[in-house]
């Protein structure tokens, strides 16, 4: 049995039909929003001026998606690398063990002394 789906956008300002769904992000936050040409104009052109005098932002982070107090820095860690930390934390008086992760909070102090 064949199947037809069709998706009509609605526009969320007046309820009438929309031609595309306008993403944009203020305060942090992204927001979607489906409007006609002529609402899409008007919020493009409303938002002109301020788009005008800003500067391009990196992307946030993906939700959902941990990351250590490292900022990621332990999965790009050379082997080299850990191994001097290893051996500074273990000069230093800090626990660490001879194979695994090594805690963010040596990692830091590490940082910290270099």
């Amino acid at each position: 049995m064949a199947k037809h789906t069709q998706v009509i956008l609605i526009d969320d300002l007046d309820g009438g039909e929309a031609n595309e769904t306008v993403t944009f992000a203020l305060d942090g936050k992204s927001y979607e929003i489906d409007l006609s040409d002529g609402n899409a104009k008007k919020l493009r052109e409303a938002l002109s001026p301020f788009v005008g005098g800003a500067r391009h932002a990196e992307a946030a982070p993906a939700r959902g998606r941990r990351r250590g107090a490292a900022g990621g820095a332990q999965r790009a860690m050379t082997r080299e690398k850990s191994a001097e930390i290893r051996a500074w934390a273990k000069a230093h008086g800090h626990p660490v063990s001879e194979r695994g992760r090594i805690a963010a909070s040596i990692v830091e102090a590490y940082d910290a002394a270099h």
